[in-house]
């Protein structure tokens, strides 16, 4: 199955691509791990990259692109692949429209993740994070520890930049007016299928597990 993923941050695609992965082994193809792996591994792209980001500016999209195209020559994606971060715009969804067609693969659906904009800003501005152990923890669904109860050492929670309420509302902002109108592109091709991300795990994985059954 080849699939897109699409919802605002923090409505869950990563811990349900997990789930996907461990019941049909359709590998997440993330396109910030992969630009970070270029980069990192200094591959040739990754140094085009980098003159980009160097500078702060995006990397152009027919970088990803042809990151992607390498990618998708990994046998390890025999049985599909599920892009989690791109298309992000019209122009990305139209140019990897192309790459697909020249690879001759078809896109088989679109799952968009919907999960109100309060909820969201609930989820990730209640996020904590362990300096000592890294770990995440949730003010309300999973409170750290006190620090004298910590079987990992002294906890030094803080909140990250990317959890505070200002910082969320830019990111749904940005969502919504980038990428939202991706919903219209994929439902005039007839590709999109809608999930209600408001619901436990389980819930949620159920509605992806019946539409993916029909595929």
């Amino acid at each position: 199955m080849r699939l897109i993923f699409i919802g605002p941050p923090g409505a869950g695609k990563g811990t349900q691509s997990e789930l996907i992965y461990s019941k049909y082994r359709i590998i997440q193809l993330s396109t910030g791990d992969i630009l970070r792996l270029n980069v990192k591994e200094k591959t040739e792209l990754g140094k085009q990259a980098n003159e980009f980001i160097s500078f702060g500016k995006l990397v152009p999209d027919d970088i990803i692109i042809n990151m992607i195209k390498e990618e998708l020559d990994d046998p390890k994606f025999k049985n599909g692949f599920l892009l989690d971060g791109f298309p992000r715009t019209i122009p990305q969804a139209e140019a990897l429209d192309v790459l697909l067609s020249n690879l001759n693969v078809k896109l088989d659906k679109v799952l968009l993740l919907e999960v109100p904009d309060t909820e969201i800003v609930t989820r990730l501005s209640g996020r904590r994070t362990c300096r000592t152990c890294n770990r995440t923890f949730h003010i309300v669904f999973n409170p750290p520890p006190n620090p004298a109860d910590c079987d990992r050492g002294i906890c030094d929670i803080y909140q990250r930049d990317d959890d505070k309420e200002e910082t969320i509302l830019k990111r749904l902002q940005i969502y919504h007016n980038q990428t939202a109108p991706l919903i219209d592109f994929y439902t005039n091709k007839n590709l999109v299928a809608k999930i209600n991300g408001t619901g436990t795990l389980e819930e949620v994985f159920q509605q992806i597990d019946s539409i993916l059954m029909q595929l």
